[in-house]
């Protein structure tokens, strides 16, 4: 056996041997990777052992669901092939060049294929907000904002869209299914829809969807999908059960007979349908091949403690359709799972207070204990109370880099350069200036599409009448960025140099937000293009400095608080999970369909499986809801989680807190002593 495949267990070495050194390339494998058995190590390892064996690296492709995590792959692949091959494995696991994600991986192959496939290789990429106002755009001009009854906001209309894109379903059945209360505007959404298409093209720009749709419709043509397939001999996709309809459909397309295809996820962490993701494709993938795929189970766990794995299993195992698979681990503990009864939501805050205390006392870092919740409201009366206790915290979310104005405004600059025809582009751009209103931007915009060189053309067009001595400096700055004058990456800065005095007039917090700009700047240096840059920032941005939702700057230790979705892929010594009950998990939306259950048991499943050491299901008697119904404010009373009948409960240790206490014939003497002299206090005064 190779050294360096010593310390993984079988079933990981047999994930990572499979096919390797036989005759030619073996047929489809899927690695069910259950939850802390290591599966980055395993997935790593093969691409390592492939590299090692003789695979050419530009060879194999390699999907992830962020570049964080593609990057990370990298790294690892590295130390190994370094540890085998000395001062060349570096060189080797540098060249696995597509490595990214499925995002990513389909725009380098548009701007490859674009001559086949009719496409401006100069298109630029709008982001979910550029969307968004793109939709708004020709929502408005159809008439559509001024209807009687109120028509889809454009986050809705883009939502609409994406789903219908990356589930591969009718309009009508995702109005039925997702969007009910929109249905009545099926045709007039399709003429939305339409327009909004039209509009892209005639922009040349493409959204998140079209990066997988057109990879998709590309694939359709065989010789294109023989000719995108051959380039690789293995193709490695991670997390498959989060992938969506249409990149289930670009992966068979591009290895139909599923040689050389790997994918590795775990079923029993399904929970992102919101984002169009299907069970089926993990589930499905073995029947889709003749013969079926080989299965693989990684099921030994090194996180957490073997009671907390008996119960996980307990509730994944209801579970109506799964692939079988039981974790175990060598951690031994004689420490059940609680699961907590409280009163209500104020006493499941003082409860998770007092217990992360405790922790922190016996030695426990804040950061390494969590708090998770089915939606990010739940934590409100939790977020008080350690507000009250001054015990610092962070809540996963808020806003992304790109999200921020004075960022996007760069990047609307970089891309109006890149492409003159992007007109969300140009309409942010021109209005920054002041004096410049929209019909002012607009009209510039028209006279540049009636061009063939529309940045040249600023130099003729008539400077809008308000704009002033703004003008020629801004002509100046976009013609000499178009020029390349300056090249890569200096150019950002020549845009940065032009925006600062009109960032000072906008933001009263300029200083903050030049930190990002400069930021922004370091970023670019490490892209080798402009079109490069644009493409991957958009598509994976990383965290503003100035954005408060991030970690707290005055606080080396902190609380994790974190919904379940954003725990996904986390660990924590000790885990708090709050609303442990039906209403909540599963959610009153998420209580329709048998499959909407079955993704809510998913949930609570991946909840319990980040904790390592400690587990708390807590479990809130009643809720207190504020004028939801005709009865305005009450009280509202619930059971402990479907998903954890009683058969289940053996597996836990049930408490309830506080411990209740008998109370002794004295104590309920002075009990109603308290309350006599408190009515004598309220007689005092009438």
């Amino acid at each position: 056996m190779a050294a360096y495949l010593e310390k993984l267990n079988d079933a990981q070495r047999s994930a990572v041997e499979y096919g390797v050194g036989g005759a030619g390339i073996a047929g489809p494998l899927l690695i069910i990777a259950g939850a802390g058995s290591g599966k980055t190590n395993t997935l790593a390892h093969r691409v390592a052992h492939l590299i090692v064996n003789g695979t050419d690296p530009r060879r194999i492709l390699l999907m992830t669901f962020s570049r964080r995590a593609a990057a990370e792959m990298a790294r690892r692949v590295e130390r190994i092939c370094h540890q085998v091959l000395g001062t060349n494995g570096a060189a080797y696991s540098n060249a696995l060049e597509w490595s990214g994600t499925f995002h990513g991986i389909g725009a380098r192959l548009l701007r490859e294929y674009c001559d086949q496939i009719s496409l401006d290789r100069n298109f630029t990429i709008h982001d979910r907000e550029d969307s968004a106002d793109l939709m708004n755009l020709v929502r408005h001009e159809l008439g559509f904002s001024k209807t009687e009854s109120r028509f889809p906001t454009k986050g809705t209309c883009l939502a609409i869209y994406s789903r219908t894109i990356n589930s591969e379903k009718p309009l009508e059945e995702v109005l039925k299914e997702n969007f009910p209360w929109c249905a009545t505007w099926d045709t007039q959404l399709r003429q939305l829809f339409a327009g909004y298409v039209e509009a892209k093209q005639l922009q040349n720009v493409l959204d998140y969807d079209d990066l997988l749709l057109y990879w998709c419709q590309t694939v359709t043509d065989p010789l294109l999908a023989e000719d995108i397939g051959s380039r690789f001999d293995h193709v490695m996709v991670d997390e498959y059960q989060d992938t969506n309809r249409l990149q289930s459909s670009i992966l068979l397309a591009l290895k139909p007979m599923g040689r050389g295809l790997t994918v590795v996820g775990d079923d029993a962490q399904s929970i992102y349908s919101f984002r169009s993701a299907t069970i089926r494709n993990i589930l499905d993938f073995p029947a889709s091949f003749t013969p079926a795929a080989d299965i693989i189970t990684l099921d030994r766990n090194y996180r957490s403690t073997q009671p907390i794995l008996t119960a996980a299993n307990a509730v994944i195992d209801l579970a109506s359709q799964r692939f079988t698979k039981n974790l175990w681990t060598e951690r031994k503990s004689a420490d059940r799972p609680q699961l907590v009864t409280v009163r209500d939501e104020s006493e499941q805050a003082r409860y998770v207070v007092e217990q992360v205390l405790d922790r922190r006392e016996n030695g426990a870092l804040l950061k390494q204990q969590a708090v998770l919740f089915r939606t990010s409201s739940h934590s409100g009366a939790l977020e008080v109370e350690l507000t009250r206790r001054n015990i610092p915290f962070v809540k996963f979310g808020g806003l992304k880099f790109l999200d921020s104005s004075h960022i996007k405004d760069l990047l609307a600059t970089l891309r109006f350069v890149q492409n003159p025809r992007d007109r969300v582009a140009g309409f942010r751009l021109m209005q920054l200036l002041p004096g410049v209103g929209p019909a002012s931007a607009q009209s510039v915009l028209d006279k540049m599409a009636a061009c063939s060189d529309p940045i040249k053309s600023l130099s003729e067009i008539p400077a809008p009448a308000r704009a002033g001595e703004d003008w020629p400096a801004f002509v100046q700055m976009l013609q000499g960025i178009h020029g390349r004058k300056e090249g890569w990456p200096a150019e950002l800065e020549q845009i940065r140099i032009w925006y600062e005095p009109h960032l000072d007039r906008i933001h009263d917090d300029a200083s903050m937000r030049q930190a990002d700009l400069l930021q922004l700047q370091q970023i670019a240096a490490g892209y080798p293009s402009r079109e490069r840059f644009l493409t991957e920032l958009t598509l994976d941005p990383p965290d503003a400095t100035s954005d408060q939702s991030g970690v707290p700057l005055l606080d080396e230790d902190y609380l994790i608080l974190s919904t379940i979705h954003s725990a996904k892929g986390q660990e924590w010594k000790s885990v708090y999970v709050l609303n442990v009950v039906d209403g909540c998990m599963p959610s009153d939306l998420g209580a329709g369909s048998t499959p909407e259950l079955e993704e809510e048991r998913r949930l609570l499943y991946v909840a319990m499986t980040r904790a390592k050491d400690d587990l708390h299901l807590v479990v809130p008697q009643r809720f207190f809801t504020h004028g939801q119904n005709s009865q305005g404010d009450r009280h509202i009373y619930a059971s402990r989680t479907r998903f954890i009948p009683a058969t289940l409960l053996q597996y836990f240790e049930c408490t309830t807190w506080p411990k209740v206490r008998q109370e002794t014939s004295k104590q309920a003497e002075a009990r109603n002593v308290r309350v006599d002299i408190a009515a004598r206090m309220r007689g005092m005064w009438g």
